[in-house]
């Protein structure tokens, strides 16, 4: 089924076994006191399971260069040697491991960093110092020694980080290097840079050695590279040496989403295909390819020689093997939605996978067979009782699944209804599929009863039964005009031209979403490139373009009771694409709101003091959530024999990525 995927690929000095690369991902083990032991467990279950080639996360050259104070840096023997537990643990696996080096340039969060030119990145805080030109050449061997000892660790080769707006990038473009030395003014003096890195490392290490250059294909800013000086630095990275080219999309800065949710699965292969041809190294193509059907469409289509991905491997390391075994429909697939990776790694935490609690915790986190079965009772089926029961069945406990509705998945079957979320079925499906798997029982339409429970013999039980919408008390509340957000994703109740949302939470923003669209259209690669400003033509430097808003069918309005910006409390990485989402949808939003009373004149508010009547057809209710956890104190097992998990224990704050984790360790030690 997956021909091309598993097709071997030659490099010449070394053949990779099948053309999936697991790309680089920075989880922030590289910082943590013994993250090199826990790395090792991370990359040997990815390379055991068959990934053909993985690129660690990103590691500096030098000080300078690292993500922020005491980030990692590879830069000597002593160093080294700390490597060599993970490139051991790869090999021992027969897989391929090659290291990173990432300079971050003006992107570090540290008083130390440096770039081509004195420009703070608008993503910083700090103002990076310009480089001398010796120390540009110093800055080069840093490069090249770090390529040495990575070699001297047991790596199989390096990715030279030149892309997503880091220091390589920022000598590029006349956006970000102003110099006027032999380092700065016309492209072929730019372009030395990581010319000159790659030859470098090229004869310092010698043939029988990967070197993958990371090569920015999209800018997505102003005054980034024309597609001609893409092609002719393509062409002199190859001359230089490298023996693959990944392609990089997009500047961290750019307002351009390029790999959330609401990008379209393999959205951007179609540039990495218009490279195909100009150069003869393998190239790959990357960012929103979560399935083997994506990957394998993109390989027929001649887009690329391989593809990456990287936070699939969080959320399944088996991907590369059950697509070899034909078993595709037991991948736990990424949902893009960045909570536990990418949010955590730019917040400096830890990282892991919403659907995964195991990413980055294999050392600490497992799920082996028991050795007693235990008769578990798991009251609700949303993501809590999902994972608790899927992970249960999994250990060989014999499972009974409780739900009152007609469906499994609960808060997720709201959420894949978002335009950009619809990828969460994806784990309704996995959870599903592993429920019949592992021969876990399940009643649908069955409301837990404390009788039934108590007369049932469980050794456990799992109160996951989640939350319900909270209510509001104004005039007017109780009208048919008013809904709740339950009633418009899950009862999908009529909802007029002109609405107003309470509340600019998760929720309301999510609702927002879905009512700012028109759901007769669909969103395919060139409308969403031309919606976010993608010159697909690439007429402009940088790919970029003005975007075109495409408007909202309904007037809305997005109410919050605080002051300051709607959305705070939205993902680190992802709450700036919600709200330019939204601001295109010419969404109206108020902040310091009291709700008075809702009637036929329509929805009257004080604004900051000023009374408002919002003509609306309805309001939406999406003011947070309560717990729906009432049965625990009737049942009568010991109270160390009942676990209430999720939005039941505590509907505060309530994410997918607590609960899936409370779950999964819940389970691990029953």
């Amino acid at each position: 089924m997956y021909t091309k995927l598993l097709e071997p690929l030659d490099l010449g000095f070394t053949t990779l076994k099948n053309r999936v690369l697991m790309g680089s991902m920075h989880t922030m083990l590289e910082e943590i006191p013994g993250g090199n032991i826990k790395a090792a467990a991370f990359y040997r279950e990815r390379a055991k399971a068959q990934v053909a080639l993985i690129v660690t996360g990103g590691i500096a050259p030098n000080e300078a260069g690292a993500v922020a104070d005491g980030g990692a840096v590879l830069s000597n023997e002593t160093e080294a040697k700390h490597h060599k537990v993970i490139t051991d643990a790869v090999h021992e696996e027969g897989g391929k491991i090659c290291l990173q080096i990432l300079h971050t340039g003006r992107y570090a969060y540290s008083n130390k960093l440096v770039a081509p030119s004195p420009i703070q990145a608008p993503i910083n805080m700090f103002t990076p110092k310009e480089l001398s030109s010796e120390e540009v050449q110093h800055t080069i061997d840093d490069f090249i020694q770090c390529a040495k000892m990575a070699k001297l660790a047991g790596y199989d080769g390096v990715e030279v980080m030149g892309s997503e707006g880091y220091l390589i990038n920022q000598f590029i473009v006349t956006r970000t290097n102003k110099r006027t030395d032999e380092w700065g003014g016309p492209y072929e003096n730019r372009i030395q840079f990581p010319i000159q890195i790659v030859k470098g490392i090229r004869e310092a290490i010698g043939e029988d050695f990967i070197i993958i250059y990371r090569l920015s294909l999209l800018d997505l800013v102003e005054e980034g590279s024309s597609w001609e000086e893409v092609v002719h630095l393509a062409k002199e990275i190859e001359k230089a040496g490298a023996s693959i080219i990944n392609s990089g999309i997009g500047w961290h800065e750019a307002r351009v989403p390029t790999i959330g949710s609401i990008v379209p699965r393999g959205g951007f292969a179609w540039i990495t295909k218009k490279l195909m041809g100009e150069v003869t190294i393998p190239l790959i193509a990357t960012n929103r390819i979560n399935t083997p059907e994506i990957a394998e469409e993109i390989l027929q289509n001649e887009c690329s020689d391989m593809v990456s991905m990287a936070r699939p491997f969080l959320a399944d390391p088996e991907f590369v093997l059950k697509t070899m075994e034909n078993r595709s429909d037991e991948i736990n697939t990424c949902i893009a939605c960045n909570q536990a990776c990418l949010d955590h790694t730019f917040t400096m935490q830890r990282c892991s996978c919403i659907v995964n609690p195991r990413a980055c915790y294999e050392s600490e986190l497992n799920y082996p067979p028991v050795k007693t079965q235990k008769k578990i009772a798991v009251i609700g089926a949303g993501p809590a009782g999902l994972a608790a029961a899927a992970i249960g069945a999994e250990r060989g406990h014999s499972i009974e699944l409780f739900e009152a509705s007609d469906r499994l998945g609960g808060q997720f079957n709201m959420a894949k209804e978002i335009p950009g979320k619809e990828d969460y079925a994806e784990t309704i499906r996995y959870y599903t599929k592993m429920l019949n798997k592992h021969n876990a029982t399940i009643h649908l339409n069955t409301a837990a009863n404390v009788d039934s429970l108590n007369n049932g013999n469980y050794d456990e039980i799992i109160i996951a039964t989640g939350v319900t919408p909270r209510k509001l008390d104004f005039e007017g509340v109780n009208s048919s005009s008013v809904l709740n957000y339950r009633d418009v994703l899950w009862n999908k109740k009529t909802v007029g031209k002109k609405v107003a949302i309470v509340g600019a939470g998760g929720i309301g923003f999510d609702v927002a979403e879905f009512l700012a669209h028109d759901h007769s259209l669909t969103l395919d690669t060139a409308a969403y490139m031309k919606e976010w400003g993608v010159d697909m033509p690439y007429d402009n430097r940088g790919a970029f373009a003005v975007p075109v808003n495409s408007p909202s069918p309904r007037t809305i309005y997005l109410l919050k009771r605080s002051g300051g910006k709607h959305g705070k409390g939205l993902g680190k990485t992802t709450g700036w694409i919600h709200r330019a989402s939204l601001k295109k949808k010419e969404v109206v939003m108020y902040a310091n709101c009291t709700y008075e009373k809702m009637d036929e004149n329509g929805f009257t508010i004080t604004v900051n003091g000023e009374s408002k009547i919002l003509d609306v057809d309805n309001v939406i209710i999406c003011a947070g959530q309560e717990s729906k956890e009432t049965i625990s104190e009737k049942l009568n097992l010991p109270k160390e024999q009942i676990h209430v998990i999720g939005g039941a224990k505590n509907a505060a704050g309530l994410d997918a990525k607590r609960a899936i984790k409370e779950a999964a360790y819940l389970m691990a030690k029953l």
